[in-house]
């Protein structure tokens, strides 16, 4: 962790590092590894340095001048939901193969651009895009989500240790909630359901579990419920493995 006036310049290597360390990352490792970046640690020695490391990385580029200058170098721009994407050539040499994208979106009546690197072979710029947009946003999909959805901002007990044990709770919460929605409603009616949604409307659910010789062997849900028929499909998933 680093103070919040600490910018991520001055962070990602010893981020990286220490990443590293604690996950005892070999050579091997290291090349099966993305970073995914924003546009603080897109800078071009940053990716050298994680390109020299072995690693992959999906980054924004730090310069605002240096998009302006590639989107008028993009021959054809493809449109991608509510904006556009280009490919261009490499701007400097980042001492690995490198594909980079141009994204040119509206703002207040007026093209604005950025630009992406990546190592990664992807057979299109729109599955770049949803990489990219895939990467890790604590701010929204954790400390948000967990105050409205899993009520952490209601939870408060006078001891230090038992507040702790509050928050380990409701991170592992988190993390199992990450899970199902992956797993068993990704892809489904419920794809856009939030922390919130799915505690309330879909883990409330009136039913019962039946077990036989210790294992889970079949989930009854009350038929009269409105989203009952599509929630048994992504359980089935959940429990199958599909």
């Amino acid at each position: 962790m680093f103070p919040g006036n600490q910018h991520t310049v001055q962070c990602l290597q010893p981020a990286v590092l220490a990443a590293e360390t604690a996950l005892e990352l070999s050579p091997e490792q290291r090349k099966r590894t993305v970073w995914r970046l924003d546009g603080g640690a897109g800078s071009d020695g940053h990716l050298r340095w994680l390109l020299q490391r072995g690693y992959h990385v999906v980054a924004k580029g730090m310069s605002n001048r240096r998009a302006e200058a590639l989107a008028n170098q993009v021959s054809r721009w493809d449109a991608y939901g509510d904006v556009w994407l280009g490919e261009v050539e490499p701007p400097v040499d980042y001492g690995r193969p490198v594909r980079v994208f141009v994204k040119r979106r509206l703002k207040e009546a007026a093209f604005v651009h950025s630009y992406y690197i990546s190592t990664l072979s992807l057979p299109s710029k729109g599955l770049f895009m949803d990489q990219y947009d895939a990467r890790g946003g604590a701010e929204v999909e954790q400390f948000r989500s967990d105050k409205s959805g899993l009520c952490l901002e209601a939870r408060r007990k006078h001891s230090f240790l038992g507040q702790k044990g509050y928050i380990l709770l409701t991170d592992l919460a988190h993390n199992l909630l990450a899970d199902f929605y992956y797993r068993a409603l990704a892809g489904t009616r419920f794809d856009g359901f939030g922390a919130k949604r799915i505690v309330r409307d879909l883990l409330a659910f009136p039913g019962k579990l039946v077990f036989a010789d210790g294992r889970l062997v079949r989930v009854e849900l009350l038929t009269l419920k409105q989203f009952t028929g599509d929630l048994t499909i992504g359980l089935e998933r959940y429990f199958l493995g599909g």
